[in-house]
């Protein structure tokens, strides 16, 4: 079954508009079907909030129609908001005090802007590392995006990320290396992978924390992995719930720092991202842009609208494929009493049976 709209999160009629199927509270309690509760740790800033939403609840909705996915939100107090932002939250989150009281079959946990560069001189750290420790011994499993797998390595794992030299930003290719997994049934053995960066935890650092890696870049960079018992937290390094214009969007923000003075350097082009069209269209507003700089006229409109319909999307069936079978393990592994993470017939340090009787 689909999503079920639990709140009126404007989200929820974006997507519908969008063609999702979105079913309201009162038709869910009309049906005899298990609800699986998911909850979304939102800590992205203001002015990705909301399509960060729309990105992971997709991929929710569109996965394994098995049950009802009823979606808890929730974010860090300890995160600045402006009062938009804030104004969301109060009136559409909940908080971490209702999660805990009740339970989640599921969790997901995003990335979230840095202010410098230590981890721990972060004010999410500790708040991040209490809901992590409660949902490793409750929540049946976990998947950490981006920031957040870096921050579970450093705390968890002892293993800090290292600073690239320059960002990783584009669409790369990717290989499966453990077919068998259950996470990668059914997965194309190659597909691409949005990745937005500047630093990274490399394979060696997966391999030294005792975590299993299951799919990698073609230069042996880490976008998917799980932990130790090959469920309870999943790990992307990159950004598979990506729209097809998220990394557009980011770089008409980097085009703006340059506008701004924030940077001298005017920013290239996310790799393997842009057609040739694309690369045509915002070379010419390149120099359009630069030359009313200089003279001080008005700057050229971003063109935005010219680029969209040339913009490809290669990563987001895989994607759905992956979350899908993240589903339907949760599905499989949950106790009907979503307070209790595993069922007197799954051994909980080894949950997939991975390791064999």
């Amino acid at each position: 079954m689909p999503l079920v709209a639990n709140s009126e999160l404007p989200s929820f009629e974006r997507l519908k508009q969008d063609g999702e199927t979105i079913l309201a509270a009162d038709q869910a309690l009309q049906q005899d079907i298990r609800e699986l509760h998911i909850g979304l740790l939102n800590m992205m800033p203001d002015t990705a909030l909301e399509a960060t939403e729309r990105q992971f609840f997709r991929l929710v909705g569109e996965s394994n129609q098995i049950a009802q996915f009823y979606p808890h939100l929730f974010t860090l107090k300890e995160l600045e908001r402006n009062a938009e932002g804030q104004s969301h939250v109060d009136k559409y989150y909940q908080s971490f005090d209702q999660i805990k009281e009740q339970g989640l079959d599921a969790l997901i946990i995003t990335g979230a802007n840095m202010v410098g560069s230590e981890l721990a001189d972060q004010p999410f750290w500790k708040p991040l590392s209490e809901v992590l420790e409660w949902a490793y011994e409750n929540v049946t499993s976990t998947l950490c995006s981006c920031l957040t797998t870096h921050a579970v390595l450093q705390f968890r794992y002892d293993q800090k990320r290292k600073p690239l030299p320059t960002k990783r930003w584009g669409v790369f290719p990717h290989r499966v290396v453990d077919r068998k997994h259950p996470l990668v049934v059914g997965v194309n053995t190659r597909f691409d992978v949005p990745h937005s960066r500047f630093n990274e935890i490399f394979s060696d650092q997966f391999d030294k924390a005792g975590l299993k890696i299951l799919v990698e870049c073609e230069d042996n960079d880490v976008h998917l992995a799980v932990s130790e018992d090959g469920f309870r937290l999943v790990f992307f390094q990159g950004h598979p719930e990506y729209d097809s214009i998220s990394l557009m969007k980011e770089y008409k923000r980097e085009v703006g720092r340059y506008i701004n003075g924030d940077t001298e350097e005017y920013p290239p082009f996310p790799e393997n991202y842009f057609s040739l069209k694309c690369q045509t269209i915002l070379e010419e507003y390149q120099d359009n842009l630069n030359a009313a700089l200089k003279q001080g006229t008005e700057k050229p409109i971003f063109p935005e609208e010219l680029i969209i319909p040339y913009l490809d999307n290669t990563w987001h069936d895989t994607a759905e494929a992956v979350i899908n079978n993240w589903i339907g393990k949760v599905y499989q592994l949950t106790n009907t009493d979503r307070h209790i993470p595993f069922n007197g017939d799954v051994n909980p340090e080894d949950p997939l049976n991975l390791k064999g009787p």
